[in-house]
């Protein structure tokens, strides 16, 4: 409605204009030239509202976008106006301006919310530019850091230099794990990084995380585990070398008396000897114990080859085709790409492999269809990766939680050393072991 009416305005005053000046020609070719000076007049006249018109709506216009472009939504235009397309015009602009403000105040306090629940987060949160420049840094990065006000990068380097080093190469999607160090306390920084675009600018978004008091709950709940294991396995071994060896004392003695040997019975001086070979199976059981404990601590650092995945699985599947142990059971082989090699140790990651496939053939042994996959790949995050999948019983839900425990083990034989070894093994190649058993069974190794 308000561009119609100045348009009619403007399409008013142009037809007046064009009429005067036609008609200056006309009384000037005719020679009334009184008449034309007249005209000419009003016509300057007209020409001066005409330009006033326009610069007065031109000028409203641009008052009110300085205002919006300062925020300042203190602005009114008159309202009570003879003129109906500047009265429309103002009314408009006014309300135009009243929108903006609400808008600009809905937005305020979104972002003062934002703010609050940022500043009250329990994990450390900053953006950097990428000049090293930090935008933004909530409190609670700057008590895990103990530094205020953060503004740059380089600042870190006054905290700790292997932590500002950190902090320089940090890439998008990297995540890491620093322990930061200080005349209080020690504490132990989860580091995730992702890009954002701000405006156009890119910045990388960090967040960082204590996860000191969790490292330490994770830590004495794996060694109460195995602990438990531990007191499991060496009582089992001590306890029928305690029992017997207080049975054949008493073959010996007569309350703090001892026997003389020609008093002792042909059958208790058998029953010694068998209980001397029980003693030596139950000690050399120990032994065995105690050396898989000692290979579990003595894994050596990965002397890393490339080496293709579809030849690692050909290699691990040749070791484990034992039909006539395990039944009619398939192996498969599924690799994305024939170029996919891995930087491993081979022994190693053959022996992880060999142990997950012996445990797959154990899990399906008894199956008319049983079936093994070897599957390897990159995922999502652009990690090389190899997953052991089998259709067997699976793994009990209760249980999933205690098969990486050094020494746990659910098989009458065995040392339950392979799994805990695995991800021993995995921990060294600086990736992780994962399992998933619900339809089928999934060990997925990760590389970084």
């Amino acid at each position: 409605m308000v561009s119609k009416h100045i348009y009619l305005q403007l399409v008013l005053r142009i037809v007046v204009l064009t009429i005067t000046a036609m008609g200056i020609g006309f009384l000037f070719f005719s020679e009334r030239y009184i008449l034309s000076c007249f005209l000419l007049f009003l016509l300057a006249l007209q020409t001066y509202y005409l330009i006033h018109f326009v610069n007065q709506t031109n000028r409203k216009i641009a008052y009110f976008f300085d205002a919006i472009k300062n925020e300042d939504f203190t602005l009114r235009f008159p309202e009570k106006l003879s003129v109906d397309s500047l009265k429309e015009l103002n009314q408009s602009l006014n309300m135009l301006n009243s929108m903006i403000q609400n808008i600009h105040m809905k937005k305020q306090a979104q972002e003062q919310f934002y703010q609050e629940i940022l500043k009250q987060a329990d994990i450390g949160i900053m953006t950097i530019n990428p000049k090293g420049h930090i935008l933004y840094a909530n409190p609670t990065i700057e008590s895990l850091l103990n530094y205020h006000p953060l503004n740059h990068v380089k600042q870190l380097n006054q905290i700790d230099e292997k932590l500002y080093h950190l902090f320089a190469d940090l890439k998008p999607f990297e995540s890491n794990v620093y322990q930061l160090v200080n005349e209080r306390e020690k504490r132990e920084l989860a580091l995730k990084a992702t890009s954002v675009s701000v405006d156009g600018q890119p910045l990388l978004l960090v967040i960082i995380q204590d996860i000191q008091k969790e490292l330490e709950e994770k830590e004495t709940d794996s060694w109460v585990k195995l602990i438990r294991v531990l007191t499991h396995e060496i009582m089992n071994a001590i306890t029928p070398i305690t029992s017997i060896s207080e049975s054949i004392l008493k073959y010996y003695k007569t309350g703090d008396t001892l026997l003389e040997i020609g008093e002792l019975p042909e059958q208790h001086l058998r029953s010694t000897v068998k209980g001397l070979e029980v003693i030596k199976d139950q000690g050399g059981d120990l032994m065995k114990f105690v050396e898989s404990y000692r290979k579990f601590l003595s894994v050596p650092e990965p002397d890393r080859e490339l080496i293709a995945a579809h030849t690692l699985f050909e290699r691990v599947v040749l070791l484990l085709d034992d039909k006539s142990a395990h039944g009619n059971v398939e192996i498969e082989i599924q690799v994305q790409s024939d170029a996919l090699a891995l930087y491993v140790d081979i022994k190693q990651i053959t022996q992880v492999l060999l142990n997950l496939g012996k445990n797959a053939q154990q899990s399906i042994a008894n199956l008319p269809n049983g079936k093994i996959i070897f599957k390897g790949g990159i995922n999502t995050k652009d990690k090389k990766f190899i997953q052991v999948i089998d259709n067997g019983a699976g793994i009990p839900q209760d249980l999933i939680d205690e098969i990486f425990v050094p020494f746990f083990t659910t098989k009458n034989t065995g040392t339950g050393i392979g799994l805990s070894l695995s991800k021993q093994i995995m921990r060294l190649h600086k990736g992780t072991i994962q399992v998933n058993s619900k339809e089928k069974t999934v060990f997925t190794l990760t590389f970084d």
